[in-house]
């Protein structure tokens, strides 16, 4: 149901997450639990931080999630508090369905595309990995962009011919960075 609507224009990403929120239920810590037992996070992107990290480039999440929850799952891969920036929104939990609290009033909860902007006005390049529908404004923004191979990131800028390399880990993406 939240699929078709985006794809027919009658939800935008915020009114999606603002819905699948919603159907959430139980106290945080039942949730996290939950997380860390179904999520599975590319532990191949703790190697890309120190890779990037070390050519001096500076690696920020910005996801149209919940910060803390997207924090905690890079905590287990090794991705500590001052290796990298998180933006994203925050959440009320409450056990009858917790509420999204957005960032900003854009479609997508996180206005990626203003922060790649202003990064770009303080003389910065920018490179955007990424994978979903919240993905696409930011995408066609930054200087270069790797999209998830199979992904409607990667559907979304080959339809626009918009240049891009496909990538399935985040081992592919260091790969690339070693390379040049």
């Amino acid at each position: 149901m939240f699929e078709r609507s985006l794809d027919d224009g009658s939800a935008s990403v915020r009114d999606v997450l603002q819905a699948e929120t919603s159907l959430v239920r139980g106290d945080y810590a039942e949730v996290l639990a939950f997380l860390r037992r179904t999520i599975r996070v590319d532990r191949s992107f703790a190697d890309f931080v120190a890779a990037a990290r070390a050519r001096g480039m500076t690696v920020t999440v910005v996801s149209s999630g919940i910060e803390r929850l997207v924090r905690d799952r890079l905590d287990e891969i090794g991705v500590g508090e001052g290796e990298i920036a998180i933006v994203g929104n925050d959440v009320e939990p409450d056990p009858s369905g917790w509420r999204i609290i957005f960032r900003d009033d854009s479609p997508n909860g996180t206005d990626k595309a203003a922060l790649v902007r202003a990064a770009r006005d303080a003389g910065k390049r920018t490179a955007f990995i990424g994978d979903g529908r919240s993905d696409y404004e930011v995408s066609v923004e930054t200087d270069e962009r790797f999209a998830k191979r199979g992904g409607p990131l990667e559907r979304f800028l080959a339809e626009r011919d918009v240049e891009y390399e496909t990538f399935s880990t985040f081992a592919d993406v260091t790969e690339r960075l070693a390379s040049r």
